[in-house]
C-alpha cells in the first residue's frame, strides 16, 4: 500500500514539474533567448526531464 501512495505522489509531482518546465520553455523571455542564442534555458530542460523521470519512477512503484 505504501509503495502505491508514493507512486501516485511521484506521478503527480512529475506532471506538475513537467508542466512547469514547459511553461518556462514557452515563456516570452525564453523565446527571445532561443531566437538570439538558439538555446533553451536550463530550468526548462531540468523541469521537463525531471518530470519524466518522476513519472517513470512513479509508474514503476505502482506496479
Amino acid at each position: 500500500m505504501n509503495k502505491k501512495v508514493i507512486g501516485v505522489v511521484l506521478i503527480v509531482v512529475g506532471v506538475a514539474l513537467g508542466a512547469w518546465g514547459y511553461d518556462v520553455y514557452d515563456s516570452a523571455t525564453s523565446q527571445i533567448t532561443r531566437a538570439i542564442n538558439g538555446e533553451a534555458p536550463f530550468e526548462a530542460w531540468a523541469g521537463m526531464v525531471g518530470g519524466v523521470i518522476c513519472i517513470l519512477v512513479g509508474i514503476l512503484r505502482i506496479k
